[in-house]
Order: structure tokens, then C-alpha cells, then sequence
């Protein structure tokens, strides 16, 4: 159906076709012309909605699952409501009090992200899936390097938003306490506020100064720290309340909910779907099909970006079947987003700090 139909919907089959996914939002059950006659105020007869139901079928916005039942809104209809006749609207006062309250609780040294993840799920009761920022673009605080045992060192390395990644590098040679220290005060100049793939980048052109190489301390230094650097990491994705799909009466058919469940199992369609949302550095909302292969047209996914430092860091976004309520889901998305950022900024400052 082309975009430009949508605009030539009458107000009355636009009174109608809003009613149905209200009340389809509410119920999940197909719904038929005697309840939106009843129920929305429509002053219409039952046989004329029927015939307003049938145009709306037939552009594609309505479907009937059973010639005896009423009908369902399709995908294209939920963009159709979304877009047209939504507006967003910010998070009540009292809504976003309550959200503030929640990170407040949130402790230092907790994983904010997966603590954001739950709140999100919490508050939403749909499933929530965060983009963690990639290793490679996240600022860095400091590095150390602590000896376990022979021929080996522990790398550690601290981010500015206080989250800490540890990796156990091979190490040829003896190396005493004052050596390390001497590392980490020649590491100390060029690491505080560059990315890891800049700080591996700057280790590998010191690496290749002439006057380093012939410095073995140096050298040893910059090799330590371009090892620990490492290579670019994968996207990594965190999942809350997957369980609460099998709440979801449109999910009782055991082989629909298994698909599902492998296509969130699937890391590549929620990185491709959050990184979507990194690149458009807003909210996003994306329903049945357009989601592609995850939820095989049944979900819906509301996602917004969030930042570290004024960049965008990564994404947070909340999956539920395609029903779900929209305008109160959207405003809890951008507003949990918000609240991670502010977090994150927190985190790095009482870093600073400290």
C-alpha cells in the first residue's frame, strides 16, 4: 500500500481503524463491529463499521484470522497509528521521578547497563535489550598491568564510565615492581581520555619511533599496551525479561514462542537493529516486518540511543509483540536512555574525582 493512501484515509475510517488497535493494544483478541460500536462512541451502526472494516482490509491495514472472527491490525497499520497519530509525549512527572529514583539506586560498581536493562524491562514489562558501547570507541581512564605468575601479566583496564575489562597477556622475561611502575607512568600520558582503538593506534606509530625502539623499557611499554588494547571487540548485546513473552497470549503456540526465542538468541539481528538506531541518533520505532528475520513479523521494538561524553555510545530498546502500547512505551524508552547518560556522566566525574 503506498504511503500517499494513508493521508487519503476518511476521518471516520480513521476514528475506526484508531479504535480497533486500542482496543487489539488492550486485549489482544480480534476485534469485531458490535464492541466498537459499544465501547468507542463511534455513532455509527454495527453494519456500517463492518463495511469501514472490510475498505481497511482491503488497504492492507486490517486483517481477519478466521472468517467468523473480527479483525487484527496489521503491521502496516501499527506504522500508520505510530506515525500518523501519535505524538510523543514526555514521561509524566511523577513517572519520571520514580525512573530517576531507580538509577539513584543503582550502585557504584553495579553494571549500569544491565541494571538499566532491568529497569527498562521493569517498567515496560516487555523484553529489553541494550547495545553495549563497543570496547573500541569507549574512552579510557587508566591501564595497569599486574604480575600473576611466571611469564604472565594481568592487564587492567579501567574505562572512564567506571566499567573495567581484565585479560591475561603472555609475557616473555622477568620484569620487577619499579619497571611496571615506570610502564604505567609512560602509558599514564597517552591513555587518560583517547579511545582503545586510538590508544593501540598511538602505541603502534610509538612502536615504530626509531628512538623507542632502541629504548627497551619504552618499547616495552608501548607493546604492553597496544597488546592490551587488542583487537576491535564485538558488539556485545544484554538481554532482560525474555521470560516475559511467554506471558503473552499471542505466543502460546509452542513452535511460534521456539522461534522467537532462537531469533533473540540470535546477537546479529539485535546488533543490527540497535546499531540502526545508534546511526539515526534517535528513537526508533519498528514494527512486524520491518523488523526482518527477528520475530518473524510478530514484534514490535521501540529503541532509543544513549551517550557518553556527547557521543552516541549505544542503544536501549524494548521488544514486545507487536500490540504493545506504544504511547506509553516510547516515552519510558527516551526517558530510561536519558537517565543512562546522565549516569554514565556521573560515573565518569566521581572517576575524575577520586
Amino acid at each position: 500500500m503506498p504511503e500517499s493512501a494513508f493521508e487519503d484515509l476518511s476521518a471516520r475510517a480513521r476514528r475506526i481503524l484508531v479504535a480497533l488497535i486500542t482496543e487489539y493494544v488492550d486485549t489482544g483478541e480480534p476485534v469485531g463491529s458490535r464492541v466498537l460500536s459499544k465501547k468507542y462512541g463511534l455513532d455509527l451502526s454495527a453494519a456500517s463499521i463492518r463495511n469501514v472494516l472490510a475498505d481497511l482490509e482491503d488497504a492492507g491495514l486490517l486483517a481477519q484470522p478466521h472468517t467468523s472472527a473480527g479483525r487484527v491490525p496489521t503491521d502496516r497499520a501499527f506504522r500508520y497509528f505510530i506515525d500518523a497519530l501519535l505524538q510523543l509525549r514526555p514521561l509524566a512527572t511523577g513517572d519520571r521521578q520514580a525512573l530517576r529514583a531507580r538509577f539513584a539506586d543503582v550502585k557504584k560498581g553495579d553494571d549500569l547497563l544491565r541494571s538499566s536493562g532491568k529497569i527498562l524491562s521493569d517498567l515496560t514489562g516487555g523484553v529489553a535489550v541494550v547495545l553495549a558501547p563497543r570496547p573500541e570507541t569507549r574512552t579510557l581512564r587508566q591501564l595497569r598491568f599486574i604480575p600473576t605468575r611466571p611469564g604472565e601479566l594481568l592487564s587492567v583496564i579501567v574505562f572512564s564510565d567506571g566499567h573495567v575489562e581484565n585479560a591475561y597477556l603472555p609475557f616473555e622475561g622477568a620484569v620487577t615492581e619499579a619497571d611496571l611502575a615506570r610502564v604505567h607512568e609512560l602509558l599514564a600520558d597517552v591513555i587518560d581520555g583517547r579511545t582503545l582503538s586510538a590508544v593501540r593506534d598511538l602505541c603502534e606509530r610509538r612502536l615504530a619511533d626509531e628512538q623507542v625502539r632502541l629504548d627497551s623499557l619504552r618499547h616495552r611499554a608501548f607493546e604492553l599496551g597496544k597488546r592490551a588494547a587488542g583487537a576491535p571487540g564485538k558488539a556485545e548485546v544484554l538481554i532482560e525479561g525474555q521470560s516475559r513473552l511467554l506471558e503473552r497470549p499471542e505466543l502460546a503456540d509452542v513452535e511460534r514462542l521456539r522461534e522467537l526465542v532462537l531469533a533473540l538468541d540470535d546477537r546479529r539481528l539485535l546488533v543490527t537493529l540497535l546499531d540502526r538506531t545508534v546511526e539515526a541518533e534517535q528513537l526508533r520505532v519498528v514494527v512486524g516486518h520491518e523488523l526482518g528475520e527477528l520475530g518473524r513479523g510478530a514484534l514490535g521494538a521501540v529503541a532509543a540511543p544513549y551517550s557518553d561524553g556527547g557521543r552516541v555510545a549505544g542503544a536501549i530498546a524494548v521488544l514486545d509483540v507487536m500490540r504493545m502500547d506504544y504511547s506509553k512505551v516510547m516515552p519510558v524508552v527516551t526517558a530510561t536512555a536519558s537517565e543512562m547518560t546522565a549516569a554514565i556522566d556521573r560515573a565518569r566525574r566521581d572517576g575524575d574525582e577520586g
